[in-house]
C-alpha cells in the first residue's frame, strides 16, 4: 500500500455476530482494534472455536505496532492467544480486560513473553504518526473504553461496545461530555456498534434486574441455581448481594465463572463476602435454603454446567424438585433450541424455571436505537461506518445515522476484508485484504478446511461404507472375497442381501479393468466409488461415504 494513506478496515465483526477485530493503517503502522472469537454453529461439526484470518498482518509483521483491546467479553479477546501465537506484539487494555486476558495467556503458555500495557480513559499512546486516547462507555462488563485515532488525515473514532446506562452498578458512568468534546473537535470517521440498530428507545439500566433477582431470591423455598454470562460482572454482584440478603451461602460452577470471579475479586470489581464461597461439594451438603449455585450454560453450550445439570450428569450437584433455576440471560440467535432444551428438562426435573423476556432478569448491554442516534449525534462524523452486527443491523443503523443528519453516500457498509481510504482528503472504498475464519479444532488452528467440514457433514447425514479388497501383487487378481463394513449407514446384520450385492459389484467391477488399470490403485479406488455410490442411491436413495481400502499380497 502507498504511503500517506489512511486505511480502516475490519477481519472480523462485521456482517456477523462474534469474532471482532478491526484494524486503522497509516502509512506504515497499523494498530489493531480487539481479536475476538465466536462460537461455531451446528454445521461446523467438531470445530471448537472460530477466530479471524490475520493473514494481512502476518504478510506485514514490522507495520504491526499495538493491539488496543476495548473490553474483556469472548467476542473480543477469544482469539487474542491465537494471535500471539503468531504475532508477539504489545497489548494494551483496561484494568479488568488485562485481568481476563491474563489469565487467557497463562493457560495458553504466553504470559511471560507478552508485553501487556495497563490503560484508562485517560491514558495517551503515542504511535508515530497515529495518537491514542481513550474515553469511558459502559457496557455489561467494567472498564469499557471507546478509542479515539488522531492522524494525518483526520480522527477515528472506534466506540466499543456500549450503552448509555445513567444508573450503572459500579458507578462508571458514561463520559459524555468527553465525547461532545471529540465531537467539537471534528470526528472525520466513526465506527460505532450496531446490535441492537433495530430495537427502538432506550436499553434499561442494569440495575433494574438486580431488583427482580432480589425478589426470587427471597421467593425461594429451596436451592436457587442461577445461571448467566460469566462475564457480566455488574449482573454476578447483584445475583452475590442478593444472596447476602436472603442468607445463602454461593457455590460456583463452570471454569469460565471460577476464572471471571477470582480475577474480578483479586482485582476489586466483585466484592462477596468473607465466607460466602463455598466448594460445590459442600454446599450440596448445606440445607437447600441456604444455598445458591451460580454457573455458566446460559446460553445452552452443550458441555456447560447447567446443561450437564439439567441432564442428570453433574457430579458434584444436581438438581431436585422444587429448585427454583433462573436464567438471567436471553438466548443470543441461533442457540434457542438449545435453551429450550435445556428448559424443558429442567421441567422434568420438577424444577421452577423462571425465564425469558417476562422475567426480567436480563437487560442488554448494548444501545438501542435512540443511544445509538446519540452517540452519532454527539461525534458528529463526516464518515460513518457501522460495525458490530450482521448485515441487516448494519443496514439499520446506517438508516439511524442519515436521519440524524450523516449524507448517505458517506456511509460505508463493509463486508470482512474491505478497505476505506483516505488521501489527501479524498475518501472512497478501495480494495481489499484477506479476511475470513480460522477454525479451532483441539490443538489445531487452520488445519480443517471445506474439504474436511464436507467430509464431516457427509459422514453425519449418510454415514460411511469401507470395502477391503485384497489383490495379487503380481498380477492384480482378486485373492479373496470383498470384506465390506458400514458405520453410520445400514446395519449389516440386518443387511445381508445388500452387502452380498455390494460385494458382487466390487467383484464385477474389477473384472471389467485391464490390466493396465489393476495396476493403478487410484483408477482402482475412484471406479469402485464411482460404481458403489450410483447403486447404493438406486437402492437406498443414500450417499454414504464409499472409501475403498487395497491391500497387496
Amino acid at each position: 500500500m502507498p504511503e500517506n494513506r489512511l486505511w480502516i478496515g475490519a477481519l472480523g465483526g462485521v456482517t456477523e455476530i462474534g469474532k471482532n477485530m478491526y484494524f486503522i493503517q497509516y502509512g506504515d503502522d497499523i494498530i489493531v482494534v480487539d481479536c475476538g472469537s465466536k462460537f461455531p454453529d451446528e454445521s461446523l461439526l467438531g470445530i471448537d472455536l472460530i477466530i479471524p484470518d490475520i493473514s494481512y498482518l502476518l504478510a506485514h509483521p514490522d507495520k504491526v505496532k499495538a493491539l488496543i483491546v476495548t473490553h474483556g467479553h469472548e467476542d473480543h479477546i477469544g482469539g487474542i492467544p491465537y494471535l500471539l501465537k503468531q504475532l508477539n506484539l504489545p497489548l494494551y487494555a483496561s484494568s479488568l480486560t488485562l485481568g481476563l486476558i491474563e489469565s487467557k495467556l497463562k493457560e495458553h503458555g504466553l504470559l511471560r513473553q507478552t508485553s501487556l500495557h495497563r490503560i484508562d480513559s485517560e491514558s495517551i499512546l503515542d504511535f508515530g504518526s497515529t495518537k491514542v486516547s481513550f474515553f469511558r462507555t459502559n457496557h455489561s462488563i467494567p472498564d469499557c473504553l471507546g478509542v479515539v485515532f488522531d492522524t494525518p488525515e483526520g480522527t477515528v473514532v472506534h466506540t466499543g461496545d456500549f450503552k448509555f446506562d445513567m444508573t450503572p452498578v459500579n458507578r462508571q458512568y458514561p463520559d459524555i461530555h468527553k465525547m461532545a468534546d471529540i465531537g467539537k473537535k471534528g470526528v472525520r470517521f466513526l465506527l460505532s456498534e450496531s446490535t441492537n440498530a433495530e430495537r427502538p428507545g432506550f436499553t434499561p439500566s442494569e440495575r433494574l434486574v438486580g431488583t427482580h433477582i432480589e425478589e426470587a431470591f427471597q421467593k425461594a423455598d429451596r436451592r436457587i441455581f442461577i445461571s448467566t454470562f460469566a462475564s457480566n460482572v455488574h449482573r454476578l454482584q447483584q445475583i452475590v448481594d442478593a444472596a447476602s440478603l436472603t442468607g445463602r451461602k454461593l457455590a460456583l460452577l463452570g471454569r469460565s465463572m471460577v476464572n471471571v470471579v477470582g480475577v474480578s475479586q483479586e482485582l476489586g470489581y466483585l466484592n462477596v463476602p468473607e465466607g460466602m464461597l463455598v466448594e460445590p461439594a459442600e454446599a450440596a451438603k448445606l440445607p437447600p435454603h441456604e444455598i445458591a449455585v451460580l454457573c455458566t450454560g446460559s446460553q445452552g453450550e452443550p458441555m456447560a454446567a447447567l446443561s450437564r445439570l439439567a441432564n442428570s450428569s453433574n457430579r458434584q450437584m444436581e438438581i431436585s424438585a422444587g429448585d427454583t433455576v433462573l436464567l438471567a440471560a436471553n438466548p443470543i440467535p441461533g442457540n434457542e433450541r438449545n435453551v429450550a432444551r435445556i428448559i424443558d428438562n429442567l421441567y422434568v426435573l420438577g424444577a421452577k424455571v423462571i425465564y425469558g423476556s417476562r422475567s426480567e432478569l436480563h437487560v442488554s448491554g448494548h444501545g438501542s436505537q435512540e443511544e445509538l442516534k446519540l452517540m452519532l449525534t454527539l461525534m458528529k462524523p463526516e464518515y460513518f461506518i457501522p460495525i458490530h452486527g450482521e448485515y441487516r443491523m448494519l443496514h439499520h443503523h446506517r438508516l439511524l445515522a442519515e436521519a440524524v443528519g450523516v449524507e448517505g453516500d458517506k456511509i460505508f457498509l463493509l463486508k470482512n476484508g474491505e478497505l476505506v481510504e483516505s488521501a489527501g482528503g479524498v475518501v472512497r472504498q478501495s480494495g481489499r485484504v484477506p479476511a475470513g475464519q480460522i477454525y479451532v479444532d483441539g490443538l489445531g488452528i487452520g488445519d480443517i478446511g471445506n474439504v474436511v467440514l464436507r467430509d464431516r457433514r457427509q459422514l453425519s447425514a449418510d454415514g460411511i461404507l469401507i470395502t477391503v479388497i485384497t489383490l495379487s501383487q503380481s498380477d492384480g487378481r482378486l485373492l479373496n472375497e470383498p470384506d465390506t463394513i458400514s458405520r453410520g449407514f445400514i446395519y449389516v446384520r440386518n443387511s445381508d442381501k445388500l452387502i452380498e450385492e455390494i460385494n458382487q459389484l466390487v467383484v464385477a467391477t474389477l473384472e471389467k479393468l485391464n490390466q493396465a488399470d489393476l495396476g493403478q490403485w487410484n483408477v482402482i479406488k475412484q471406479t469402485l466409488k464411482e460404481a458403489l455410490g450410483k447403486f447404493l442411491y438406486e437402492k437406498t436413495k443414500r450417499r454414504p461415504m464409499i472409501l475403498p481400502i487395497i491391500i497387496e499380497v
